[in-house]
């Protein structure tokens, strides 16, 4: 029982906290001292003067703490002491860039302590020495114990490589690590030029996303060791805590874009293509979670897409590696090799592993040797593509030389074959011949058929509206006749009592006046002017009919001339006149117009050809009831360079299902006898040859809109 007594108490005491204590006796030394550290472990945020007070500290015991991410900051206490008999000079190093903040507490004397802050959140330039990682001077006089604080804050993990060591240590190791730095930068740059040059050469994306991969996993390297900070930004710190992050998840963005081109993930893994998509979206989101100064979150996105994202990657590519793909094998030890200099250095971050030069740059050292096995595989991948592309060639050229030799022995049946067909078509040529001279006179008839259609209907037209007037002349010629002989009759009998002797010149006056109101020759006066007012009238109306007839028909003009659209129109209802009767409202609206570059003769018969339609719609639906409605309007388009014209009525309608017809040759919907179907035919094709166009808007019902659109200048 003593015995298990003394064991328990001995097991007790061992697990209650201690203070570790360093001391030094010599200044050539160059120590880890992590271990030696004691963690504040009290409540909240507390001042210095609380820390110093404080009995509130555990020791770590362990050689690299690495304590996580915290949104606070974290105290620790170092006590160190010297045993020598002379004072000494050391440097505090601690070897981690990544840190916002790193605050030492030295003792100088009287119980004071004076305050070096130092981190991502100042300038480079305020630095004493100007390395990446956070240097302190430590003055220890001779058999002297000291007590120093360090208050270090950072929003990513907090890790502690601190050492204790000479300037000349100090020095040596630097000088150590900018050389294998500089190396990994020289071997990125060569990589990033080499493959650039190979990019612009033959023109492969891949080529391009292994640049950007590349270049960006350097930046984040040298950004972790501290290298971007003191040389690419040294006056932005706001970048040198974003810029790990930042280029972190634009290195795994480049890497899964440069996945899915080298191993070809459209062809031979289609589906687990989304998922890299999602992976390429959740760096995206780390990157702006950075942006937008959320650091904490950023660095979780960051590392949990980074992690994941290389697992499946990794395992994508060894599934198409065995799927028979060969460049993925570079694919898959290049990644294989990172993953594991990846795990190395965490193991060392974690203290499994101890913290020397292989471990802490681990990474660096994996990074290289992937980026060379990825520049072998693309290489590897071109040479495949060259050799597929020579075996493709060769094929070509057996299936040109087989085809040559098909073409060869078919030549002689081929031109067997072409005399006889040769035969056949000249047989068929002068068949077709023929048969396209009969086309061609029965084209002739019908445009001749719809010539002296429209013929007949101009001259009934026209001889209806000179019939009136000269009904009215003939009409006006016997009472004309009449008065002017009795004109002549009282000449003579003027003349023979003007010249009778026996009469006296009272006698000769009385008759002549009783002879003129016998006659009653005011009302003759009267009646003579009127007879020859109606006869100049009627000849006036015939010769305004004859020069509608003439501008109309414009027989004078094959050329294209300058014409007024309005007195073409105008001489069309002249000669439509007689289908107007008076049970349908015709409303005319003409606007000021240009004169208008045109066929005015065809452009009349279009005219001719729309009205006769819309007065035989209106009738259709009326007949001889009041209630039709033709409307003409004619003005200048929107655009300035075309004119329109348009013509409505209120008849029938054209049903939808034939609107897309009515411009077809031999179309009609007249009954037989009434139409031959050519003339919105060849009112489309004069419209056409015009460089114009023709919109129809139409309700059945409510009658038919047809819009002309004519460019006031032809173009050659």
């Amino acid at each position: 029982m003593k015995c298990w007594f003394s064991l328990i108490c001995l097991y007790i005491l061992a697990c209650l906290p201690s203070r570790a204590q360093l001391t030094v006796d010599h200044p050539g030394q160059r120590l880890l001292i992590g271990h030696q550290l004691e963690r504040y472990t009290g409540p909240g945020n507390p001042a210095f003067s609380t820390i110093l007070s404080s009995s509130d500290f555990q020791p770590l015991n362990s050689a690299v703490p690495n304590l996580g991410t915290s949104s606070d900051a974290v105290w620790f206490r170092l006590p160190i002491k010297n045993s020598s008999e002379q004072d000494l000079y050391f440097l505090l190093e601690i070897a981690y860039p990544l840190l916002d903040e790193v605050e030492l507490y030295s003792p100088s004397g009287n119980g004071s302590y004076q305050s070096i802050k130092l981190g991502e959140h100042q300038n480079f330039s305020i630095r004493k020495y100007k390395v990446p990682n956070y240097v302190f001077d430590i003055h220890l006089p001779r058999r002297a114990e000291k007590n120093f604080f360090i208050r270090i804050k950072s929003t990513e993990q907090i890790i502690l490589p601190i050492y204790l060591s000479s300037e000349r240590q100090f020095v040596t190791q630097m000088n150590n690590d900018s050389l294998i730095s500089g190396i990994y930068i020289g071997i990125v740059l060569i990589m990033v030029i080499y493959n650039l040059f190979l990019f612009f050469s033959v023109r492969d994306r891949g080529y391009l996303y292994y640049v950007l991969y590349v270049l960006c996993a350097g930046v984040t390297q040298m950004g972790i060791k501290g290298y971007s900070f003191q040389y690419l930004w040294p006056s932005w710190p706001y970048f040198a805590t974003k810029g790990p992050m930042i280029f972190g998840c634009l290195s795994g963005l480049s890497a899964l874009l440069f996945a899915d081109s080298f191993l070809q993930l459209k062809k031979n893994a289609p589906r687990s293509r989304r998922i890299i998509i999602i992976f390429i979206i959740l760096f995206a989101i780390g990157t702006i979670l950075a942006l937008a100064s959320l650091t904490q979150s950023a660095f979780f996105v960051m590392q949990v897409t980074t992690g994941a994202g290389s697992l499946f990657v990794l395992y994508l590519s060894y599934r198409i590696m065995i799927s028979g793909y060969r460049p993925a094998k570079y694919f898959v030890y290049g990644w294989t090799v990172l993953l594991l200099g990846s795990v190395v250095f965490l193991l060392k971050d974690y203290g499994i592993l101890d913290y020397n030069n292989f471990t802490s740059n681990a990474v660096q050292i994996a990074s290289v040797i992937e980026m060379a096995l990825l520049s072998f595989g693309l290489a590897y991948s071109i040479n495949i593509l060259k050799q597929e592309k020579e075996e493709s060639r060769l094929r070509e050229l057996a299936i040109s030389l087989e085809n040559e030799r098909l073409i060869r022995e078919q030549n002689m049946v081929l031109e067997q074959k072409v005399s006889e067909r040769t035969h056949e078509l000249k047989e068929s040529n002068a068949s077709l011949q023929m048969t396209l001279t009969h086309l061609k006179e029965a084209q002739s008839q019908l445009v001749e058929a719809e010539k002296m259609a429209s013929l007949g209907q101009l001259t009934a037209g026209v001889a209806h509206e000179i019939n009136n007037p000269i009904n009215f002349v003939t009409s006006n010629v016997a009472p004309l006749k009449r008065d002017i002989r009795m004109i002549w009759d009282t000449l003579d009998e003027v003349e023979r009592i003007a010249f009778a002797p026996e009469l006296s010149d009272d006698e000769k006056q009385l008759q002549i006046k009783k002879f003129k109101d016998d006659l009653d020759i005011d009302y003759l006066k009267t009646e003579v002017d009127f007879l020859l007012k109606g006869m100049h009238d009627g000849a006036h109306r015939t010769a305004e009919i004859v020069k509608s007839l003439r501008i109309f028909s414009r027989v004078d003009e094959d050329t294209l001339k300058f014409a007024d659209i309005n007195e073409g129109i105008a001489s069309t209802m002249v000669i439509l006149n007689s289908l107007i009767n008076n049970t349908i409202e015709v409303e005319k609206k003409y606007g000021d117009l240009p004169m208008v570059e045109c066929h005015a003769g065809k452009l009349n018969q279009v005219f001719l050809n729309i009205i006769t339609n819309a007065l035989y719609a209106i009738n259709k639906k009326f007949g001889d009831n009041g209630g039709g409605k033709l409307g003409i309007e004619t003005g200048l388009a929107a655009d300035l360079s075309s004119i329109f014209v348009k013509i409505a009525d209120n008849g029938i309608g054209i049903p939808k299902n034939i609107q897309e017809r009515i411009f077809e040759p031999f179309f009609t919907t007249k009954d037989v006898g009434e139409g031959t179907g050519l003339g919105m035919s060849i009112a489309y094709n004069t419209i056409a040859k015009h460089h114009g166009r023709i919109i129809v808007e139409s309700e059945v019902g409510e009658g038919t809109v047809f819009t002309l659109q004519i460019p006031i200048q032809q173009k050659n």
